[in-house]
């Protein structure tokens, strides 16, 4: 089934919540309006004043107030899409009642925000049947001020077993003439709620990692036409942990992430994007050391990895296991060892090779790398050789079509693009696979 999508952005890197209305300030929307001017890597692909969880509930009308008077004075120079996010809950209708109202206040042309506001965020959303009553308001509100039905995305957070479920419902559910379903637009987890919901525990009382919310996630996005965004990594100060969480999260196709602050914005903002260098890895007890590049070779600096030659070849001690190689099986094993993780302009040659091959009739080439791998002085040649077909041309395109549609959808970046890649570079990589 074809779905139609309502919305431009094909990529979301970054989902960033502000609170709506802070108790005991001057200005109770400070926060948002801080987030307002946000811009460049510092602004999220996607911000959410948010009048649920982060927000009081004695100040979410206040914090209805504040999203309208911010987003009617800053919402036209904010380079990212908005989308507030309601209160909903499936088992409360006066909850839902009340999110609501609030998205018909928010919506009124007359007050000047919904001009520049892309869609609402839906949290607590239960079966195929909520997710309908959700959709059902946004019609209300369409029609109420004379919207085009299916302008408002509607972004669901999925904090129950139940939304879980009903991820798998929407290829099903979506098209049908009895409702608006194709206004979906993020699906988005929330491990918190969702752990209480599940009722696990953990000894340390820290969250589950969930890896199977997050490949349900992302593949009830990829199989609706939608983008999966994960949740809020809480540990703001834990940059690594952060980046080990995206790089899990991308290789599940999510290459979408919370953001709690500015600076993890920058970081995700940045994290699914080639690298401006491309760099060599050593595979050393499951996990990877990238290698130090020293006048065009690849140098390994560590204590868990030694080599040193004997009469008629080596002795190669990995850990505790120690092997005895001669040059051909020392080529192999540091081949099996090695990866090497392109940059922007790795993959944009080989894409511009491959469509000048596939112009010239070639329906395959092979690619190869090479370096010199450097251990305790002894220097080992290596060559990897590997065949490009269609296929393998499409699956390295994915990077290279999220830079294009950030490059398309985000102008306040291209500066710092350029000066991350260089002009060039930039110039090719918006051009390749058009």
């Amino acid at each position: 089934m074809s779905v139609k999508r309502h919305y431009e952005r094909e990529f979301v890197r970054t989902f960033f919540t502000s609170p709506t209305a802070v108790k005991g300030e001057d200005d109770s929307a400070k926060m948002i309006r801080s987030a307002s001017q946000l811009s460049g890597m510092s602004a999220p692909d996607v911000w959410v004043p948010d009048n649920e969880d982060a927000t009081a509930p004695s100040m979410r009308d206040e914090g209805v107030q504040n999203i309208v008077d911010v987003v009617s004075e800053n919402g036209a120079d904010f380079p990212g899409e908005i989308h507030p996010r309601m209160v909903w809950h499936r088992e409360s209708p006066a909850t839902r009642y009340q999110g609501f109202q609030h998205m018909l206040e928010i919506a009124d042309p007359e007050k000047g925000a919904i001009q520049h506001i892309d869609g609402f965020v839906i949290p607590e959303v239960g079966d195929i049947d909520d997710w309908k009553k959700a959709d059902e308001f946004f019609t209300i509100v369409e029609n109420e001020y004379g919207l085009e039905e299916g302008s408002l995305s509607m972004s669901v957070i999925v904090e129950s077993g139940e939304a879980e479920l009903a991820m798998g419902d929407l290829r099903e559910e979506m098209g049908k003439p009895s409702n608006n379903l194709e206004r979906l637009f993020l699906l988005v987890d929330g491990e918190v709620d969702y752990t209480k919901d599940m009722r696990a525990m953990t000894p340390t009382g820290e969250l589950p990692a969930w890896p199977e919310l997050r490949h349900n996630t992302s593949r009830g996005a990829s199989a609706a036409g939608l983008i999966a965004v994960d949740g809020p990594y809480d540990d703001i100060r834990d940059v690594e942990g952060y980046h080990e969480r995206m790089r899990d999260n991308q290789a599940k196709g999510m290459l979408g992430i919370w953001s709690l602050t500015p600076g993890q914005v920058v970081e995700a903002n940045t994290a699914p994007l080639p690298p401006k260098t491309g760099s060599w890895l050593l595979e050393v007890d499951n996990r990877s050391v990238e290698l130090v590049e020293e006048d065009g070779r690849q140098v390994y600096d560590g204590d868990d990895v030694s080599l040193e030659e004997t009469g008629d070849g080596y002795t190669l001690r990995v850990g505790s296991d120690e092997d005895e190689l001669d040059d051909d099986e020392l080529r192999e094993t540091l081949l099996d060892m090695t990866a090497y993780v392109p940059s922007m302009d790795d993959i944009v040659d080989s894409m511009e090779e491959f469509e000048a091959a596939k112009e010239a009739g070639k329906g395959a080439i092979a690619m190869t790398q090479s370096t010199t791998i450097v251990i305790d002085g002894i220097e080992v040649e290596i060559r990897k050789d590997r065949m490009w077909d269609e296929a393998t041309y499409q699956a390295a395109q994915t990077p290279i079509t999220l830079f294009q549609d950030v490059y398309e959808h985000r102008p306040d970046q291209h500066n710092e693009l350029a000066e991350m890649y260089g002009s060039d570079v930039v110039e090719r990589a918006t051009d390749v696979g058009n």
